[in-house]
């Protein structure tokens, strides 16, 4: 079944709805442990979700050798304590206008793009 699963997910429709293909809520309905939380594709702190699990990966599990799954935990766990003992808040570089001022040159850039 799982292989079946995998091939929906990856043979969908052009809006790449896998999460609605009949294949894959037929399995999501079997296991009911499995909960789907659906968020807008624009979201842009999910890309500081996905960077952090990528800083995780990279630094400290990658090349990891982990014995049995509570070794893998305690290390998850002290990557965690020791990225929230050592957090810097983020400083913004631009201002404001800077911001604007860039938004205002791509959009133009893209306006000729689709003028050709």
């Amino acid at each position: 079944m799982t292989e079946k699963i995998l091939e929906a997910t990856t043979q969908t429709e052009p809006e790449h709805a896998t999460h609605k293909h009949p294949a894959v809520l037929r399995w999501l309905k079997r296991p009911p442990r499995f909960h789907m939380h659906f968020i807008p594709t624009s979201s842009s702190w999910l890309n500081l979700v996905e960077r952090f699990f990528a800083d995780l990966t990279n630094k400290r599990l990658r090349r990891g050798t982990f014995r049995n799954v509570p070794q893998l935990v305690k290390a998850i766990q002290a990557y965690v304590k020791h990225h929230n003992d050592n957090t810097e808040g983020f400083h913004w570089k631009a201002t404001a206008e800077e911001i604007l001022e860039k938004v205002a040159r791509v959009r133009a850039t893209l306006d000729k793009i689709n003028s050709v």
